[in-house]
């Protein structure tokens, strides 16, 4: 046991016993530089140098182009030319399928295996074209059939019209009328005064083609009703409606608001389209 633990110190000792590295001039002995150590100084030194030394080379390895000149390793454009190639080989396979579809389908007709049509094209083109009149004649059914649209068309512009005056239009509101229709200051509608979240009305069946804000006239809406009408709503509080929905007469598509750059309160102006024409609401409407 004394021995183990003498062999042991002795160990420790060689270990830490100091050493002193000095570096002379050869031809004054000036001492020029000197450092002192120990065995377990310099195995600390030289593990921390080798750990360093190994992480470099492992950086530069994997992060430089270094790696591409070990074996094994492939460039980055040696791997984009091989998918370049990949492909132009691919695209040359199938050009050349094509091409052998081609010359197998050529080969009969070079080998003689397909004999040509024979025709001649000046004996065709000279060749008079002969029409049997009798089949041109109308029949009996197909007189009658025409005599029977035509008499179904015959009046239809002024069936039209007809149908047009009797479209039937219904207040979009109670409420007296601020501002009325003037074409000559271009104002094609009626603003009738109201409070504000008073329930509008659509003046007729139809389908909404546009709910939505405009900057000048707030939230607007619009309907399309039969015969070419449309009825426009704007200023609005709130829209109940959204873009296809289809209401009857007298449902409520929105509320009185005064929304929009152009407004001067809450009212609402409202306007009437026929072909695309403005017409004056009040010789269609009963706003009383």
């Amino acid at each position: 046991m004394a021995k183990k633990d003498k062999k042991k110190g002795k160990l420790k000792q060689k270990l830490t016993d100091k050493y002193r590295l000095v570096v002379l001039n050869e031809n004054t002995f000036e001492e020029r530089f000197s450092l002192k150590l120990s065995r377990l100084n310099v195995f600390v030194l030289g593990g921390i140098f080798s750990i360093l030394l190994i992480a470099l080379t492992t950086v530069l390895i994997a992060f430089t182009p270094i790696k591409e000149y070990i074996p094994g390793y492939s460039s980055s454009k040696l791997k984009a030319d091989a998918v370049k190639l990949t492909f132009e080989a691919d695209s040359l396979k199938a050009k050349l399928a094509t091409l052998e579809n081609y010359t197998k389908a050529l080969k009969p007709v070079l080998t003689g295996e397909i004999k040509p049509e024979s025709i001649d094209s000046i004996i065709s083109e000279n060749t008079p074209i002969v029409v049997d009149e009798s089949k041109l004649n109308a029949s009996k059914e197909d007189s009658l059939f025409r005599e029977k649209i035509d008499r179904e068309t015959r009046f239809s512009i002024l069936n039209n019209s007809n149908n047009k005056n009797n479209v039937v239009f219904f207040a979009p509101l109670s409420g007296s009328i601020s501002q009325n229709f003037d074409s000559n200051t271009k104002h094609f509608a009626v603003d009738i005064v109201a409070k504000t979240g008073t329930p509008i009305k659509a003046v007729a069946d139809g389908t909404v083609i546009f709910s939505g804000w405009n900057t000048e006239t707030g939230y607007v809406i619009i309907l399309k009703h039969g015969n070419d009408y449309i009825s426009v709503y704007k200023h609005n509080g709130n829209l109940l409606k959204q873009q296809g929905d289809f209401v009857k007469s007298g449902e409520v598509i929105a509320t009185v608001g005064s929304t929009g750059e152009l407004t001067t309160g809450p009212h609402l102006h409202f306007e009437l389209w026929s072909g695309g024409y403005a017409v004056n609401p009040i010789n269609f409407i009963d706003f009383k």
